[in-house]
């Protein structure tokens, strides 16, 4: 019996010793398969989930040394925008508008992008708790996730087959809630690229924009679902510009801010516009963050949020409650 016993124990030790060695290697190979390729082309969809509302891009992501190049655009309305790295800096890209933002940006390396496989690398090799444990379909490695504009996004599950390939990555709150969701349907190591598909001058459409864009005004003003806490509309006026008219709404009180809004007036030439901040991803499209201002366009209107007061997180909060489509009527004083 005792013998029945030892040879149990011994055939679980080893069973169980094999899984977790299985899984440490699974996350090691994942680390090696990404690390020593200089390229690849990643197709996928990607979800963003905030409050009841979920925001759907199918998306591109590309990269070419120490080149990147990601082209997202919604399902819904099929809004897409370009966010591209090249010697000359890193650009956001709105092709309808035949407009981009230029910054002087450390991304993607300043932060965590569920969507680029060497940022999924960061993320593990950063993390010394980062772990790989057995799924039904293959592994699950987790890792701490850095988002330095968002606290509210913590951890990350990275989904890979038995041969340690990426399949889907799932990004996390401190609730465990997934809040972003990438799947992804092919990933290339070989691609071929044309030799300007990293320039920002291949991403310009010369005829998008002739139309007449003058005389255009905001039917409804939005406001935002979320305002902070004994902060209050004080005062809501209305400007008339040479494309139509601006709306500036200031709220006064502990937490002061001033939005500002008007129609979407695509340029007739192409418009590079130069920001000192980062680029950020909201729910529904990319926006420009400085140290305390937030520009972004959703749904045809240019939104410009600024604060003295307010932290880059709370200036996203803010811009996810107007982008979630909030028409409420904030409560004038």
């Amino acid at each position: 019996m005792k013998k029945y016993i030892v040879l149990f124990l011994s055939l679980l030790f080893i069973i169980t010793g094999c899984g977790k060695g299985e899984s440490a290697n699974i996350k090691e190979e994942f680390i090696r398969n990404i690390e020593k390729k200089d390229s690849y082309l990643v197709k996928g969809t990607m979800n963003i989930i905030s409050n009841e509302d979920t925001f759907s891009y199918n998306i591109v992501a590309a990269k070419y040394k120490d080149y990147y190049r990601v082209n997202l655009v919604n399902t819904i309305n099929n809004h897409e925008q370009v966010i591209l790295k090249s010697d000359e800096g890193v650009y956001v890209v709105t092709p309808s508008l035949n407009k981009s933002f230029k910054f002087q940006s450390e991304w993607p390396d300043n932060g965590s992008q569920a969507y680029l496989l060497d940022s999924l690398v960061d993320d593990i090799t950063s993390d010394q708790n980062s772990k790989a444990v057995k799924g039904d379909n293959g592994y699950i490695i987790t890792a701490k996730v850095n988002y330095p504009n968002n606290a509210n996004l913590v951890s990350e599950k990275i989904y890979v087959d038995n041969k340690a390939q990426v399949q889907k990555v799932e990004v996390l709150d401190a609730s465990n809630n997934v809040k972003i969701t990438v799947n992804f349907t092919s990933v290339d190591y070989k691609p071929t690229f044309n030799s300007d598909y990293f320039d920002l001058e291949s991403l310009i459409d010369e005829d998008c924009c002739n139309e007449e864009t003058t005389g255009k005004n905001i039917d409804e003003i939005i406001y935002p679902l979320y305002i902070p806490k004994n902060t209050y509309l004080s005062s809501k006026d209305t400007i008339n510009t040479n494309t139509g008219n601006r709306v500036i709404l200031t709220f006064t009180g502990e937490s002061p801010f001033t939005l500002i809004e008007e129609v979407s007036a695509p340029s007739n030439e192409f418009e590079i516009i130069p920001v000192y901040g980062e680029p950020l991803m909201l729910s529904d499209t990319f926006g420009a963050l400085s140290a305390n201002s937030l520009y972004w366009t959703s749904n045809n209107i240019d939104y410009y949020l600024s604060s003295d007061k307010l932290s880059s997180t709370e200036l996203l909060t803010i811009a996810e409650s107007i982008s979630n489509g909030s028409l409420t009527v904030a409560g004038d004083k």
